[in-house]
């Protein structure tokens, strides 16, 4: 249900206030505490803010006040904007100082306070997204929010919900009784009773359906802005493989395609910027996430495995080139974010001033080649954006180039490093975007794996060594000795109890881990980690997990992320961890409650199929068989290495060189051989020796 705000006509106000010029004396607020970079963006606005923490919120409420909440992050454009046009103004910040406690949040470090809101905003306004602007009663209860305001709606706004708060609070709190109630029924989970049933079928028709929404013309979703949603591609990557559906593959493929052709990806440096503004993925939202370049690694690196198109490869090698240059610290940990915006020569923050081009500049860069560079990367009416400014984008592949302008593919080749080279150290000399480098323990799982994922396809020991060093960061700094872990670290020091996803993505990257090591460590760790959610984040009632842990401070509600979005969510993650270790360690509870989970979001499937790509990920696990690939003896990795030429979504492998005691591999040890088994649940086909012919016991 949707409530509509008694105030919500105040954001529709826009009337004209005083032009008072933004200050430019720096002041300092409690921020300056902080170590997240979003939050000391704003420790020099003349606003009162506040970290959120216990005694800023029991000051509230002592005083009575009602609380500003505002929730951002480091590299986002538009909440800059509002900072400079709001934050740092003297007559903003002396409204919001006289009536208000105002809390700043980064919405990376507290993604619990940021949902909450969130689904309060979405409820009153029918849209989210961030800056996210909330004011609350003393005792925390949303009343009122939005998004993105402009200066003097948002003075406007906060006069006129002062004024209702002093002259009839009651209507406030009315509203925030019905708001509450809204809040706490969004993200609820039933059991569901019904007998578990996952058939082909179901997910043929989900497919089906999804399908009236693909672009079959440029990819991804016929709509714009464009997102990338690497979760669902890899579910319909994997889908299209498994049932041969040639006209399913030609379109995922033609999403890669038209991604690693767009100006969404950084032609010149790698990596993927967050979404794209238009429909032809060529002008991004120019932040780099650490998130997205984590996924995408893993997609390209399967993409690669099954169709050994070169494009794909070089995406993930020059996506992790990006992300070691510019994302990883010296020990081994990834950063959260690069910022949309950066100074121009002028000096003045604009979002994409790093990236994009003019023609004058690219001329006198490339020279005799110009001919060709401009018409590879479209120097013309495809590849302008505004103010004269050009985002490099590509719209024929290297055939059509090699034809067209008579060049051999290694000509081509040696064109290419040359510009690449040329404008790289040309963008090296201006001002670069702003850092996040804040670490965070979940997205550095997702780009654990990514590294993991990239190294099982295409066998770079460089690669595996990055995730190494990072897990073994997880384990030795994020992980407590209660055996919970942290969220955040910054600066040596590691903060926030972790919340699910934490947890979800670091068992999913362990596992990943031990199949291409073999080092039971992980393995072990990725039991123990699911082992302390079963205890702290369980809802017994629905057999789903909590977003944060029972030893968190209470929020409005305690939340079931369960809606897989850009990144999948936390509960289908475990789901899919659940399964995978009642493999490993024949446990039957795990296996029951991946069971039940999966089978708690299937009525909500089939018309949101879009937001359960990765159940139905794990679906596909049920409604096919699933192996089950044990290899026992000296020439163990060698197998392992070979198996893993073959892209087979519907498997496990466990391993060891000598006689080892897990389940699949108890008593399978043979002296002076290599032997694999073949298993579906537990029933294992006589043993072969060759990985040709395990392949062929699984293809058939």
């Amino acid at each position: 249900m949707r409530y509509i705000p008694l105030l919500l006509i105040i954001a529709l106000i826009s009337c004209k206030g005083q032009n008072t010029e933004s200050m430019k004396h720096k002041f300092t607020n409690d921020l300056i505490n902080e170590t997240s970079p979003y939050l000391l963006q704003h420790a020099h606005n003349p606003v009162n803010w506040n970290a959120w923490n216990d005694n800023t919120l029991a000051q509230a409420k002592q005083e009575n006040k009602l609380i500003i909440i505002s929730v951002g992050y480091a590299a986002c454009h538009w909440c800059h904007v509002m900072e400079h046009e709001s934050f740092e103004d003297s007559l903003v910040a002396q409204t919001m100082n006289s009536n208000y406690i105002s809390i700043k949040v980064d919405r990376e470090e507290r993604p619990d306070v940021d949902q909450v809101y969130m689904n309060a905003v979405q409820l009153m306004t029918g849209r989210g997204g961030w800056p996210l602007n909330v004011v609350a009663l003393p005792d925390g209860r949303p009343v009122w929010g939005g998004t993105y305001f402009k200066k003097n709606q948002w003075i406007k706004a906060l006069e006129q919900i002062s004024k209702t708060f002093k002259e009839s609070p009651e209507k406030l709190y009315e509203y925030a009784d019905k708001l509450e109630q809204g809040i706490k029924s969004i993200d609820l989970v039933s059991l569901n009773t019904n007998e578990a049933v996952f058939e082909t079928e179901y997910i043929e028709n989900i497919v089906k359906k999804w399908s009236r929404q693909f672009d079959n013309r440029e990819g991804g979703m016929d709509r714009s802005p464009k997102f990338m949603m690497p979760n669902n591609y890899h579910f319909l990557l994997r889908y299209a493989y498994q049932n041969n559906d040639e006209k399913l593959q030609d379109y995922v493929n033609l999403t890669l395609t038209k991604m690693a052709y767009g100006g969404i990806f950084d032609q010149i440096g790698g990596g993927f910027s967050r979404y794209s503004t238009d429909i032809v993925w060529h002008v991004p939202h120019f932040e780099k996430m650490l998130y997205d370049n984590a996924q995408l690694v893993s997609l390209y690196a399967d993409a690669y495995l099954i169709t050994k198109n070169e494009l794909y490869k070089d995406v993930i090698t020059e996506s992790l080139a990006f992300v070691k240059r510019e994302l990883t610290a010296p020990n081994g940990v990834f950063y959260s974010s690069l910022d949309a915006d950066s100074n121009t020569e002028e000096g003045e923050l604009e979002e994409g001033a790093f990236y994009v081009w003019k023609k004058e500049t690219l001329k006198t860069l490339i020279e005799t080649d110009y001919d060709i560079f401009s018409d590879y990367y479209n120097i013309n009416n495809y590849g302008l954006w505004e103010n004269k400014n050009y985002v490099l984008i590509r719209k024929d592949d290297d055939d059509a180039i090699l034809k067209k302008h008579k060049l051999t593919k290694e000509d081509l080749q040696e064109k290419k490093e040359n510009w690449k080279h040329l404008l790289f150290n040309e963008r090296e000399k201006r001002d670069k975007p702003r850092l996040d480098d804040k670490t965070l323990t979940s997205w550095n799982a997702l780009m654990l794996k990514g590294y993991v994922d990239a190294y099982r396809v295409l066998g770079d020991e460089s690669y595996l060594n990055s995730a190494l060093k990072n897990a073994n960061f997880i384990i030795n700094t994020q992980l407590r000795e209660d055996g919970g872990l942290y969220h955040s670290y910054k600066n040596g020091k590691s903060t926030i109890n972790g919340y699910l996803e934490d947890y979800a993505a670091s068992i999913e990257s362990f596992i990943a881990l031990y199949e291409n090591t073999l080092d039971q460590k992980w393995l072990n760790n990725s039991r123990d980690l699911t082992n302390y959610t079963l205890d702290h984040f369980f809802d017994d009632t629905n057999k789903m997990f909590f977003f944060t842990s029972d030893e968190d401070a209470s929020l409005i509600t305690r939340n079931i992320e369960y809606r897989d979005n850009v990144i999948p969510a936390s509960n289908s993650i475990m789901a899919k961890n659940l399964f995978k270790l009642s493999h490993y360690f024949d446990n039957e509870t795990y296996l029951r409650i991946a069971t039940t989970m999966l089978n708690n979001v299937k009525p909500e499937i089939e018309s949101y199929s879009s937001s359960y790509s990765n159940w139905l990920d794990l679906m596909l696990n049920y409604s096919n068989e699933f192996y089950e690939v044990a290899i026992v003896g000296q020439e163990v990795f060698e197998k392992i290495k070979e198996l893993n030429n073959t892209y087979i979504p519907n498997k496990m492998i466990v391993g060891s060189l000598i006689e080892n005691d897990l389940p699949l591999l108890k008593n399978r040890y043979a002296e002076g051989k290599t032997l694999i088994y073949v298993c579906v649940n537990k029933a294992c086909k006589y043993p072969v020796e060759q990985v040709e012919e395990a392949i062929k016991l699984i293809k058939n």
